[in-house]
């Protein structure tokens, strides 16, 4: 697995000839992938079948990044010097996607590539938490309710939940599961606490934010960078600790860990899959189609991605949930003829 990371590639690997300054996509013999760490062993398995399937080829750059951080550098440029594909944990928005545009990259292609749960962890034999949007609101929110939270403990927050001290080790701003917590935990919390936060929503958005999913800076929600498995190892270190990541180290560290309910239901890949789990999310690619022609090998890795994701395939026994059968025909045929995105439909 080793052999698929690399620090960030610039036009100095092997075979690399930027022409994009004079209007041409130039030409690379090594595919790129900037984004998201939940998507990133997905595209690594990926990546080694690629390999295994055409030995001649150089194994793809991968760099675990983060979605917003990746997005960033996918959305710079098109030619050489960019990355192909960015691996995502949540789709694009708007304002990333005009990012691509003013930068020439903004014929991309979208693919969902399954399904991913938000889980909420503890190592096995800590203390005994029943979580809910609304109890991870209260903890976890910079200002619940537009008070500076201080909260220091679980029961503080609900009387139900033990005298534990909260911490919380989670991702950081740049990462896509950050944003899914922000959007799929605490501004439903945030809304259940202060229903008329719910207005504020597209009116207020910079309020609406600062009340509902800026997360604490005081010490109870730490930011432990987008390496999910060092959060499982301060787990073990720290048993009353919860840990947020995606649902796929939840299932590679089951020995280790308990992925914890939210609202009464159990981070698994059924409840998962039929959409009950609270975090239950999309994951995604995107992919340049200006370089599908200049990038060498990357059509046939975007074919190699869609065999892999079936009921029975290797990346749901890697921890992917895997999409309805409609959404994954979707997915095939748009790599297959290379539909370009709608950004009608981004927010």
């Amino acid at each position: 697995m080793l052999r698929f990371l690399a620090l960030i590639a610039a036009c100095a690997l092997t075979g690399c000839e930027d022409q994009a300054g004079s209007g041409g996509v130039g030409s690379r013999d090594q595919i790129r992938v900037v984004g998201s760490s939940t998507v990133f062993p997905f595209t690594a398995l990926a990546a080694e079948q690629f390999v295994d399937r055409n030995p001649n080829m150089k194994p793809p750059v991968i760099e675990s990044t983060g979605t917003g951080a990746g997005l960033r550098l996918f959305c710079a440029g098109i030619g050489a010097g960019h990355p192909d594909i960015a691996d995502a944990s949540r789709r694009i928005t708007a304002s990333e996607y005009a990012q691509c545009k003013a930068h020439g990259a903004g014929a991309l292609i979208e693919v969902q590539i399954g399904l991913d749960g938000i889980a909420f962890a503890q190592a096995k034999g800590g203390p005994t938490l029943t979580l809910s949007p609304l109890t991870l609101y209260r903890a976890i929110a910079a200002k619940p309710g537009g008070v500076i939270n201080r909260a220091r403990t679980w029961r503080d927050v609900d009387p139900a939940l033990p005298a534990v001290a909260i911490q919380v080790y989670g991702p950081p701003a740049t990462s896509g599961t950050r944003d899914a917590l922000a959007q799929l935990i605490l501004a439903r919390g945030c809304e259940e606490a202060v229903p008329e936060m719910a207005r504020k929503r597209d009116s207020d958005p910079n309020g609406y934010a600062a009340i509902c999913t800026a997360v604490r800076e005081d010490g109870a929600y730490v930011d432990a960078g987008e390496n999910d498995n060092l959060i499982v190892q301060k787990l073990r270190a720290n048993p009353d600790a919860v840990g947020i990541f995606g649902y796929s180290y939840l299932e590679e560290n089951k020995d280790t860990v308990d992925g914890l309910p939210l609202s009464g239901v159990a981070p698994t890949y059924e409840t998962i899959a039929e959409g009950r789990y609270p975090g239950s999310r999309p994951l995604f690619l995107y992919a340049k189609k200006a370089h599908l022609g200049a990038i060498k090998g990357l059509r046939s890795f975007l074919a190699t991605y869609a065999g892999l994701w079936t009921p029975d395939g290797p990346m749901v026994r890697k921890g992917l949930i895997a999409a309805p059968p409609e959404v994954r025909a979707r997915a095939a045929d748009t790599i297959r003829h290379e539909t370009t995105l709608d950004p009608a439909g981004l927010r």
